[in-house]
């Protein structure tokens, strides 16, 4: 039996591959390098260039940047009227900014569960949770996937709520041939490094609903406008603007934006990448036994932002941690999404408790991340493939032994 190397022997690779990691060419350093040189290095032309380039993409009528992805959140919240005494229902696996957007307005998150299967929000668990005082439901694309969207705007339409898509992990990705961005009321991106495409930072707020689209631009910016048709008081000059609400500086600058451009140009390349990453995976897992796959909901097509393993460590002689190590240990970043949102001592001092959610506290507990990027090589991942199946075949002959 190959020694691992968590315990002296030779790891598999001599240099770390990270979970994650962002791909910048020539054509994004000349990008940013033009607007260095250009007269606005924010407020300028590439922010709008970049709404419109996101409203072609993806179908949706109105576009507003913002600063990240947090941002982007926060300011949908906003735009949809989410306030003390509302409650949302979202997922507690997912990044803390989805339900942390509910608390910045005031409002109450409220945790379903999810589907073992898919790993999203289930909707099932979504209607058991609606009470008289649910306003509106952020469901997650998470590690790129679409959520159930059929069954979760029905349940939207039975009850008034309005739907949130969290989609910073899902860029490029379709269900039923619809675009991410055109699916929700609201849908907000995320551009950060290790996503699908990045801007640094930089994050964006999607709708077809001209009210809500208004909401969102004055949210994201201070709450100030000089557009006539939403001015009160009409000034006599150019100069005029009002501010008609308590709003935020979310602005996301000319500089992020060109690097945003110059990626999406690259969206088609990175998403066919990544879906061939996928496949590949899927198909080299797909027949252990003590591996589970993520299953993704009918009339998807999915650009992954993760690939995520399932282990069951009944049939491992290990625990999720000693596996984890023993991958890092191997040279392969793996990482782990997510931890219960409230799980964490902020949450639990708001009076959330363990067991809530028990779908989503087995699928953490069974977890693990593994490095999935458009520059990974064959090699890279035949490496990360290789790294899985020797620990599979240790940790299962070493459960064999305990009862020889």
């Amino acid at each position: 039996m190959t020694k691992l190397a968590l315990y002296g022997g030779e790891p598999l690779r001599n240099m770390r591959l990270s979970y994650g990691h962002q791909y910048i060419d020539g054509e994004d350093i000349q990008a940013v390098t033009a607007v260095l040189k250009s007269d606005f290095l924010t407020c300028g032309p590439k922010v709008s260039e970049l709404e419109e380039t996101l409203c072609h993409l993806t179908g949706a009528a109105h576009c507003t940047a913002v600063s990240n992805g947090t941002a982007a959140l926060h300011v949908a919240c906003l735009a949809a009227g989410i306030g003390p005494g509302d409650e949302v229902i979202t997922t507690p696996i997912t990044f803390a900014a989805s339900a942390n957007a509910i608390l910045y307005c005031g409002g109450k998150p409220v945790f379903a569960d999810i589907d073992p299967h898919t790993y999203m929000i289930d909707p099932v668990s979504i209607e058991e949770c609606i009470t008289e005082r649910t306003k509106a439901v952020i469901a997650v694309d998470f590690t790129g996937a679409p959520c159930d969207y059929d069954s979760i705007q029905a349940i939207c339409q039975k009850y008034n709520l309005l739907l949130i898509e969290d989609a910073a992990h899902s860029i490029g990705t379709k269900h039923r041939g619809i675009p991410v961005g055109s699916i929700a009321d609201l849908t907000t991106f995320s551009f950060h490094p290790v996503k699908t495409i990045t801007a640094g930072e930089g994050g964006a707020v999607l709708t077809k609903d001209s009210t809500l689209a208004k909401r969102v631009e004055l949210f994201a910016k201070h709450g100030i406008t000089r557009d006539s048709e939403l001015l009160r008081n009409q000034g006599n000059s150019n100069w005029y603007y009002e501010q008609q609400l308590l709003g935020y500086n979310y602005r996301m600058t000319d500089i992020q934006c060109a690097l945003a451009l110059s990626q999406l140009n690259k969206l088609e390349r990175f998403s066919t990448r990544r879906k061939e990453l996928v496949r590949r995976y899927d198909e080299a897992f797909g027949e252990i036994p003590e591996v589970m796959i993520q299953t993704e909901v009918e009339g998807s097509d999915t650009v992954r932002h993760l690939y995520i393993l399932r282990l069951d460590f009944n049939r491992l002689n290990c625990g999720r941690k000693e596996f984890y190590d023993a991958m890092q240990a191997e040279n392969i970043g793996v990482n782990v999404h997510y931890i219960p949102v409230y799980w964490f001592p902020y949450y639990q001092s708001l009076g959330y408790q363990k067991g809530l959610c028990p779908n989503a506290e087995v699928y953490y507990e069974s977890s693990i991340t593994l490095p999935l990027f458009y520059s990974m090589t064959d090699q890279d991942q035949d490496d990360v493939i290789q790294a899985v199946n020797k620990l599979v075949r240790y940790f299962r002959k070493q459960m064999e032994a305990k009862y020889v």
